[in-house]
């Protein structure tokens, strides 16, 4: 992607990881598993949208909050990556996670860490410190997971906060935070969630992108949200506001893992949204970032010239 004007984009990871990626012959309980070489990536969900707005040529800062001494490595391999970082004291050493694949079987385990607990201080300092970065407006991100000890309802303080700054919310998350946000009055600017999270916040089947449409169309009436999206995996993905709703559809690609596709697509759309593109072009150009993020394996991410391709190649439909 090509560099022009963009407003500021600001990543927010509270529960990053080191990531470990491997892969045995076989998992089998009981017995030492003898495995490759690990793979090492800094994990998280702010972390991936960072390095994924960086492959497609934008710029954003990566706050992250790091403990101990995996947080000081995944510092490094941050600044190796070319990130700019802004770096927060977590209230403990940084969690690790491991991804074990089966080579017999082709399947792959994924052992995840909570974290250290953070409580009522660190939230309070932490979020002071996200309203100073944002300062200047654009745009804040929230992706990933909680750590221990965070309020489900963190979010919606954070809105408050950002208010005087006239930076804009994206929030990405799942679990009891998800739920209390889609049961808000205090709207974020862009909530999204995938089609299971979706089924299981209407606690019905959404078969259709019409109907994923329809529920997220209810959310921004009901306050949730100004904007909903629902990813719908290889059917693409599809965003409601008070102005509509569009869904833009994946490339049909074969899946080598899905691994950061998510966190992808946020980076397409939220590096579109800076740059003020129409919200059905985000929408496409997020769309086109998670279908070239699953061709690649573990953490890689997108490449440029993948994502390039299949946005040039969209299909965008007014619903």
């Amino acid at each position: 992607m090509t560099a022009r004007v963009q407003a500021p984009i600001l990543t927010v990871t509270l529960n990053p990881a080191l990531d470990l990626s491997t892969a045995t012959d076989e998992v089998r309980p009981e017995l030492k598993l003898r495995c490759d070489k690990p793979e090492v990536d800094p994990g998280g969900g702010g972390i991936n949208v960072s390095r994924a707005i960086k492959h497609m040529g934008g710029r954003s800062t990566a706050m992250v909050a790091l403990g101990g001494a995996t947080g000081t490595r995944i510092a490094e391999l941050l600044k190796a990556d070319g990130l700019s970082v802004v770096r927060l004291t977590a209230p403990g050493e940084t969690r690790q996670s491991l991804a074990v694949t089966d080579r017999s079987t082709g399947g792959q385990y994924r052992f995840v860490l909570p974290g250290p607990e953070w409580h009522k201080a660190h939230v309070a300092d932490m979020t002071q410190a996200i309203a100073e970065a944002a300062r200047a407006g654009g745009w804040v991100v929230v992706s990933g997971s909680n750590p221990p000890g965070v309020p489900a309802g963190f979010e919606q303080m954070l809105t408050v906060r950002l208010k005087n700054s006239g930076a804009k919310l994206l929030v990405d998350t799942s679990g009891e935070a998800l739920r209390v946000l889609a049961g808000s009055s205090t709207p974020v600017d862009v909530l999204r969630m995938d089609s299971h999270e979706a089924e299981e916040l209407a606690a019905r089947p959404l078969p259709g992108r019409e109907d994923s449409a329809a529920f997220a169309a209810g959310l921004v009436k009901d306050g949730a949200a100004r904007s909903v999206i629902v990813a719908r995996g290889a059917d693409g993905s599809v965003i409601a506001s008070a102005d509509g709703a569009w869904h833009a559809a994946s490339a049909p690609v074969k899946v080598v893992s899905a691994v950061g596709a998510g966190d992808s697509f946020v980076a397409g759309f939220v590096l579109a949204m800076a740059r003020e593109w129409p919200v059905q072009e985000a929408l496409a150009l997020g769309a086109a970032a998670a279908s070239a993020a699953v061709m690649t394996p573990a953490t890689d991410l997108c490449r440029a010239e993948d994502v390039e391709r299949f946005y040039a190649e969209r299909v965008i439909t007014r619903l």
